[in-house]
């Protein structure tokens, strides 16, 4: 478990820490007090950009000290830690047990997922959006997906540049792109497709209440051959001045079962509950090798008594760790014997 957490010049909090966590973590106090900051904060020690997808600039107080640093200890022999600091600007810094490490390793001790309120809208946004989604699950179950994926957008970079010139870019220098661009394509997808295969099958097996069960599945336009879509498609490309064909463009298709109905088409209701399905059935996926934290900000603000209580139980089955917050600690009755409980007010964090 994440303990001795220690947030400095993060966003509104100037210096919080936070020791003596449980397996439930409760984090309460009025909106704006800082609550999502600090889920935030641990969601930067997993790769990537955090819950918020912020830039490095924003993370830092405003009458800071211009950088931030966040840190925690897994377990009793476990530092980790992230920063930016005020000399180096936009840069991120990250160590784990006092050496500095690439982002991308910090999936090998750690497995972070989230659900925010901003994820609601999930279904209807944009293909691209839905694509972060499942990366961020297959990167949870397999650490070393953050460097393949690091790996095809830079070969797809290289390509944009060289289709957007205003010479005619050299075939061979093209062939050898598209091959590395192929090679971490078609990987990318596969360790997509496992994803979403083992996903949907336990959706299957998950009841189809109190959460709407969705069904999943891989979308892609792209041929089982992308190196070959790649060459045929070099003029269209050009003439676009970017890459059409690749795992760049495909989507994470989702449907509710019970109405075969795309779930764009589908309440508000039906999509929470939906997501909600995915991720605990993804948390239970996670390697158990390597600890779980899940950070779930205002999840049980809008769910009525029922589903609050299959919300808690379904947690309970799973080993991990569990980072909750709301306005008020009434919709978390059922664990508070349970949980350790924090009171946030205007970056200020308390136990009670």
């Amino acid at each position: 478990m994440l303990d001795r957490i220690l947030l400095e010049d993060f966003r509104n909090h100037a210096t919080t820490a936070i020791e003596g966590t449980a397996r439930f973590n409760l984090l309460v106090g009025d909106n704006g007090a800082g609550k999502t900051n600090v889920l935030e904060a641990l969601s930067l020690l997993a790769p990537g950009r955090g819950l918020r997808r912020a830039a490095l600039g924003e993370m830092a107080r405003g009458d800071g000290t211009g950088g931030f640093a966040v840190s925690a200890r897994l377990g009793d022999d476990t530092a980790l830690g992230t920063a930016m600091r005020s000399t180096q600007p936009g840069r991120r810094v990250v160590h784990g047990n006092g050496a500095d490490i690439p982002a991308v390793r910090l999936g090998e001790w750690l497995s972070v997922a989230w659900l925010t309120p901003a994820m609601d809208r999930l279904f209807a946004d944009s293909a691209g959006a839905r694509r972060r989604f499942l990366d961020r699950l297959v990167l949870a179950l397999e650490p070393g997906h953050a460097a393949l994926a690091a790996r095809y957008d830079a070969a797809l970079r290289e390509r944009n540049r060289l289709l957007a010139g205003e010479a005619d870019p050299d075939p061979l220098w093209l062939d050898g792109i598209e091959a590395q661009l192929a090679e971490s394509g078609e990987a990318l997808v596969a360790a997509r497709l496992r994803v979403v295969i083992a996903l949907d099958q336990a959706l299957t097996a998950t009841p189809a209440q109190p959460f709407a069960r969705p069904s999943l599945s891989y979308a892609s336009e792209t041929g089982a051959d992308l190196a070959a879509a790649l060459h045929t498609g070099r003029r269209r490309d050009r003439a676009a001045g970017r890459t059409l064909s690749g795992p760049h463009r495909d989507d994470l298709a989702v449907t509710l079962a019970a109405k075969r109905r795309a779930a764009a088409d589908c309440s508000t209701g039906e999509q929470k509950a939906m997501l909600i399905a995915i991720v605990l059935a993804h948390a239970a996926l996670l390697d158990p090798a390597r600890p779980r934290v899940l950070l779930l900000d205002e999840v049980a603000a809008h769910l009525d008594p029922v589903r609050r209580a299959a919300l808690f139980e379904r947690l309970r089955a799973v080993p991990g760790q569990y980072w909750l917050t709301g306005t008020e600690t009434a919709p978390f009755a059922e664990i508070l014997g349970e949980a350790a409980v924090w009171e946030v007010r205007e970056g200020a964090v308390s136990r009670v």
